[in-house]
């Protein structure tokens, strides 16, 4: 992905990482479109970073997704970039009686990304060179407990961007994965506070060093991180899951 002059989609760029990339992405001369649910939260966004793009996307409503890649690719013909990064995280006790949380959490973080990454590649495929970058978890690789479905389709979303890579070899598309560890968002409650978690500034520095000059597997891992990702390569496995999981 070059660093400069993109047209890129970012997905949950209201706020936490999204927004953060956007900003950074923006300062650097690409053309960001931000997309979420919330009118109030774009508007915010796009006034407190000037050229920043917004537009309304629900990205559970799958069905409606084709028509949204169509009317944002023709408003936007130059879109290059497509990141996927919206998604929820929420504790979960897998003893209580289901309350729909875990299909949402499906639909948003597994469904949706696939979706949207079908409904714009045609567009993406005619395109000098295009980039398609699904946003993961360290969890991919030892799940949260508290957090079995969002490990669970972190851990999908990390399979589907393998496959996808491997399919869209030899074409102008270069498919990415961008995997954050705990970083200091509100992306459940109390993360923006914790300690142990990224600074989100310095995760972004890090990451866009990476978006700019991607390593050959594709999988952009900053260096707090790769503790989960070669968990099991390295036999720690199981020490780390423990330290994530207390008995």
């Amino acid at each position: 992905m070059k660093p400069t002059a993109n047209t890129i989609l970012i997905t949950g760029g209201t706020s936490g990482i999204g927004l953060a990339l956007a900003q950074g992405l923006a300062a650097q001369g690409n053309t960001v479109i931000i997309a979420g649910r919330r009118q109030a939260l774009l508007d915010a966004a796009a006034k407190a970073t000037p050229g920043l793009q917004a537009v309304a996307l629900d990205v559970t409503d799958i069905a409606a997704l084709p028509t949204f890649a169509a009317d944002l690719t023709a408003r936007f013909p130059d879109l290059n970039v497509l990141i996927n990064n919206a998604g929820i995280m929420i504790a979960e006790d897998v003893q209580t009686a289901p309350d729909g949380t875990a299909q949402a959490t499906i639909t948003t973080n597994l469904t949706a990304p696939i979706a949207l990454t079908a409904a714009l590649l045609p567009h993406l495929l005619a395109q000098p060179s295009a980039t398609v970058v699904n946003v993961t978890s360290g969890l991919s690789f030892v799940p949260l407990a508290s957090t079995p479905t969002y490990s669970a389709t972190k851990a999908a979303l990390h399979s589907y961007t393998q496959s996808l890579r491997h399919q869209l070899r030899g074409t102008a598309v270069q498919v990415l994965e961008l995997a954050p560890p705990a970083v200091q968002t509100d992306l459940m409650p109390g993360h923006a506070q914790n300690p142990h978690a990224m600074p989100l500034a310095d995760y972004i520095t890090e990451s866009l060093g990476l978006l700019a000059n991607p390593p050959a597997n594709g999988e952009l891992m900053v260096e707090r991180v790769k503790f989960l990702r070669n968990a099991e390569a390295t036999g720690s496995f199981d020490q780390v899951f423990a330290m994530l999981n207390p008995a």
